[in-house]
């Protein structure tokens, strides 16, 4: 009796193959980082590229700096910048007022000067208390704070020892939208902010104190 054989056809196994996608491990490096890149919302650590691509870290920000080079030296619209501990997207600065006049259309939605004055006395003053930074302005800064708060500029970090006010740090956020891969990168201005306690005993009869956990005064308190 003849025993019957199959024998799997080659031009059957290539009909499977093309119907079969490459697998992320297969793509161009970099087509792959571009395509990741472009739809990321906040910037993508070298680790988080490497583990979704499949490829050695060391291979993967080779090939993110090599963009970045490459983008700058062809002079395109856009940069890849090392920003918060990842990797994103910027538009080049040079390119701003094309972008401002696409998307904001004459329509500009900026920080007060209140607020960029809080926000720069929590930068180089945190963790730091409410209070504290009311003393440094010499105005009360809870309505500025909540709304760097729900800007996601500053976050809550711990409370302070001694009284149990509640700490405020800046967040990556914030380093993305300053464009600073850490706070290092600030500039040298902290000497030039008064200490707190400084102020406070300077102005024990002129300025009243803060309780960051009292009610807002709407008729004083800074929006």
């Amino acid at each position: 009796m003849t025993e019957a054989t199959t024998e799997e056809s080659p031009d059957a196994s290539a009909e499977e193959s093309a119907g079969t996608p490459a697998g992320v491990g297969d793509i161009e490096l970099r087509p792959a980082l571009e395509a990741v890149l472009m739809v990321v919302d906040e910037p993508a650590t070298e680790e988080h590229l490497a583990k979704v691509l499949q490829r050695p870290r060391r291979e993967v920000a080779d090939a993110l700096r090599a963009l970045s080079d490459e983008y700058t030296r062809d002079g395109r619209g856009f940069d890849l910048r090392l920003v918060a501990g990842g990797w994103r997207f910027y538009t080049r600065p040079q390119c701003a007022p094309a972008v401002e006049k696409f998307v904001l259309d004459g329509q500009q939605s900026r920080l007060t000067q209140a607020a960029l004055e809080t926000l720069a006395v929590v930068a180089y003053r945190q963790p730091v208390s409410r209070s504290r930074v009311s003393a440094v302005r010499g105005v009360n800064c809870d309505g500025v704070m909540r709304t760097l708060l729900q800007r996601g500029l500053v976050e809550e970090a711990g409370t302070e020892p001694e009284t149990g006010a509640i700490l405020y740090r800046t967040t990556n956020h914030f380093l993305e939208r300053m464009g600073l891969r850490g706070l290092d990168e600030l500039p040298e201005l902290a000497p030039f902010l008064p200490e707190a306690d400084a102020v406070e005993a300077e102005s024990q009869e002129g300025v009243p104190s803060f309780d960051p956990d009292a009610p807002d005064d709407t008729s004083t308190t800074e929006t």
